[in-house]
């Protein structure tokens, strides 16, 4: 994975948007903001992308996204459920129609057995529509490694998303 690779699948999906007139958003732990700075790094994507959410802290994900302290403190900031509220939060906090979620331990401190460095969960959900989760173990990467990566399979999933919804009236 590199940045050409990332410029090139970014480019495909704010193309896509585009062409179905569908409107995009990003909610994210992990990266930081990476998911966000690739789509912003194509020109023109302010025709399809909305905003992005930096939730770092838990705080941020209930503030800024609407996460239930109660899902923070059952499940953790690392898992399904609040990978999904994520998703979901941003829809409704947006304008947009599809929206993805990263949270994760991209290390190289943080981990435990349960979830070790280089566990991300990601949602992307639709207005409208259901919410997608994939959850991603990529082992003993880098920190800069397990985040490329990460912004790469959000990337996907947010293609596949705008692949499956109808075009916007």
């Amino acid at each position: 994975m590199n940045e050409h690779t990332t410029y090139v699948i970014a480019k495909e999906l704010i193309d896509k948007a585009r062409g179905k007139g569908l409107r995009l958003a990003s909610a994210e732990s992990c990266t930081g903001g990476l998911v966000a700075a690739a789509l912003t790094d194509i020109a023109g994507a302010s025709d399809v992308f909305d905003r992005g959410f930096v939730t770092y802290s838990n705080a941020a994900k209930s503030d800024m996204l609407g996460v239930a302290d109660a899902l923070l403190k059952a499940h953790g900031a690392v898992s399904a459920e609040v990978a999904c509220a994520m998703a979901l939060g941003a829809i409704d906090r947006s304008l947009a129609d599809v929206a993805v979620a990263v949270t994760g331990v991209a290390g190289p401190g943080g981990g435990s057995l349960e979830k070790p460095v280089g566990l991300v969960h990601f949602a992307c959900a639709r207005r409208g529509g259901g919410v997608d989760h994939i959850e991603r173990r990529y082992g003993p990467l880098s920190r800069a490694e397990i985040r490329a990566a990460a912004v790469m399979q959000a990337l996907d999933m947010m293609i596949d998303a705008v692949d499956a919804a109808q075009r916007r009236p």
